[in-house]
């Protein structure tokens, strides 16, 4: 049914059209009924089918819990940036609770209710969709892949900890083996979490691996042998889950225009929400983080939210992101080394890192930049004109003009068509042992409003490189204001831990280049336990101005007296008008640069 609409503008024009009545496909007319604990995955597929070719439907759950299994749900194979390796996972099938592809114009409206998975899996994939809508659904797992347990006593040759009843084990022949839905595992991956200071520290399984354990009370295990050199503490809870990421939290591919509004992700096995090649992106009142109820402290395997080659607009506002193995926000594209010149206007095209490939990074249309890997400078733009995948590893694309003269080998191709703007406001980075935000785009950034508390590394880091991660590109205009740092940088002491680091990998310093410019840090407060503040390399046009910088007493030991800023080769730079509240005289260290190229009302020493 269509329905008739008038809109009488302004100037007393009128436009008519029509729009498809909203048409509301409830779940439970597929016999489904919450709360049973059975496999509500065939069910919601069909109800999911039916929403199909009928723009503006609404798929309706009532509120209460539905249970998703692995083996009625889809399989299908993806390559997701940042993911696995060949070594790795071979196979690169996901396991998938709701899948949607070629949906446009759809409403998954949840009425609060949860969705709890079995096993590893992949929660949901939007594939090739537009205009599409999820709300008010709460996202968890029946046996995390997580595992955790709270230390009870520590001594140098025992630990005694509770077993989280999450975290299902058996002990065999004296040694703990942790285990879920067809798994065990075998690669240990730590993080140790004080949670009453929200210090989150890296650690390791290897003297609990080879301990000898027995249980002595329900879900209480003594652990015995060597922990002379483990830092654990009565009250710590020690988090553990496999190194190999082969699924993801949730997948957005080729999407345009995804909208996510209160979700709550209490549990996600993989890298976390990763959004690849997709425009139009607007997440609102997300919670990543555990229920607090639960009495687990973790809600993700590795990353928060992942966006890789996306473009448009990026927002991320009113979200809260709480105990996390990885990175809460990391916003990239992907360098791709060429590796041959097939032709005049032929080029092939390698993914270097072991993680990322296998997806398409350039297509028909798109503009490029040739860069040099070592200094980060992009020397020659270019147009491309056809692209084909020829391996998992390999493309080949085919420009509108000729190949450029002066490619050296290392050199990149650099997409600058799939490159999004980015919004974060008034979110909460907390309980994190990694960095609270990446950045790299060279679209406008505006992070505004937001607490970051006690990340372990950098709270907020701007890279590109070409040498390690291969995740592009540089920033051109950054906004960094009335956020507030408290605590952070702790697992990069004592030589790194600054607050924020723009830290680009140009390995050979290029006079006169700039990899990175236009970043304004102004207006926020930093609460700081340590001397280091601000970092920057190769930045041009930088500033730190009215900023609020107060000592933090009674956190953690400060290191050796140094400087508050250290910059090297930067130029435009300004740090002036700044209210510090510090028992020190703060500093600014130049390094490849001279005094000229700074405006600072703070002593500054130059190191050639």
């Amino acid at each position: 049914m269509n329905i008739f609409r008038k809109i009488l503008t302004g100037a007393g024009i009128v436009f008519s059209f029509t729009v498809a009545a909203q048409e509301r496909i409830h779940v439970n007319s597929f016999g489904l009924k919450p709360n049973t604990f059975t496999d509500a995955t065939t069910r919601v597929q069909q109800a999911i089918a039916a929403c199909k070719d009928k723009p503006g439907a609404v798929l309706e759950f009532a509120p209460g819990r539905y249970d998703f299994y692995p083996d009625s749900a889809v399989k299908k194979v993806y390559f997701i940036s940042n993911t696995s390796s060949e070594t790795e996972v071979p196979d690169k099938t996901k396991t998938i609770g709701l899948f949607f592809e070629n949906f446009k114009d759809l409403v998954i409206e949840g009425n609060g209710a949860e969705f709890v998975f079995h096993g590893k899996m992949t929660t949901w994939v939007f594939d090739r969709c537009e205009n599409i809508t999820m709300r008010h659904v709460t996202i968890d797992t029946e046996r995390p892949s997580m595992s955790e347990m709270t230390l009870k006593t520590v001594t140098p040759e025992m630990v005694v900890a509770a077993i989280h009843p999450d975290s299902k084990y058996t002990i065999i022949d004296g040694r703990l083996e942790w285990h879920g839905p067809r798994w065990g595992m075998n690669i240990f991956h730590a993080v140790l979490a004080d949670t009453a200071k929200g210090i989150y520290t890296y650690s390791s399984w290897t003297p609990f691996l080879k301990s000898r354990a027995a249980t002595i009370a329900p879900n209480t295990v003594q652990f015995t042998g060597d922990f002379s050199g483990f830092k654990g503490e009565p009250g710590n809870v020690f988090t553990v889950r496999d190194g190999i990421r082969d699924q993801a939290g949730a997948f957005i591919r080729h999407c345009r225009n995804v909208q996510l509004d209160h979700i709550n992700m209490r549990y996600m096995h993989g890298l976390g929400i990763v959004s690849q090649f997709s425009e139009e992106l607007h997440y609102s009142h997300i919670q990543i983080m555990p229920d607090e109820k639960s009495g687990r402290v973790m809600a993700t395997f590795a990353d928060g939210m992942h966006f890789s080659g996306c473009k448009g607009n990026i927002t991320i506002t009113d979200s809260h992101f709480k105990g996390l193995h990885d990175d809460p926000v990391n916003v990239h594209g992907t360098h791709l080394v060429i590796t041959e010149k097939v032709a005049p206007r032929v080029l092939k095209l390698r993914f270097m890192h072991h993680q990322t490939y296998g997806f398409q990074a350039f297509f028909a249309g798109d503009s490029i930049t040739f860069v040099h890997a070592a200094t980060l400078q992009g020397y020659a733009n270019g147009r491309i004109t056809a692209a084909r995948m020829i391996s998992e590893r390999e493309m080949e694309v085919t420009l509108s003009g000729d190949v450029p003269e002066g490619i050296i080998a290392g050199d990149c191709l650099e997409n600058i068509t799939w490159v999004p703007s980015l919004t974060v406001r008034n979110c909460v980075f907390e309980a994190v042992n990694t960095r609270g935000l990446l950045v790299t785009t060279r679209k406008k950034v505006v992070i505004e409003h937001n607490r970051f508390y006690r990340t372990g590394m950098h709270a907020i880091l701007i890279a590109d490189d070409a040498a390690s991660w291969f995740e592009s590109e540089p920033v051109q205009d950054v906004l960094i204001s009335g956020n507030t740092f408290e605590g952070c940088g702790y697992n990069l002491a004592p030589d790194n831990n600054y607050v924020i680091a723009i830290a680009p990998e140009n390995h050979q310093l290029l006079k006169g280049f700039m990899v990175h410019r236009n970043i304004r840090i102004t207006d926020n407060e930093f609460r700081i336990y340590d001397y280091p503040v601000l970092t920057a390399r190769s930045t041009g046009n930088l500033s730190f101005i009215r900023n609020r910088i107060s000592w933090m007493k009674d956190y953690l030991p400060q290191g050796a007296e140094r400087p508050a800023f250290r910059l090297t080769g930067c130029e435009g730079v300004k740090v002036t008008g700044n209210e510090w509240q510090v028992p020190f005289k703060p500093l600014v260290l130049l390094q490849s640069m001279t005094a000229k190229a700074i405006k600072t009302d703070l002593p500054v020493t130059v190191k050639p």
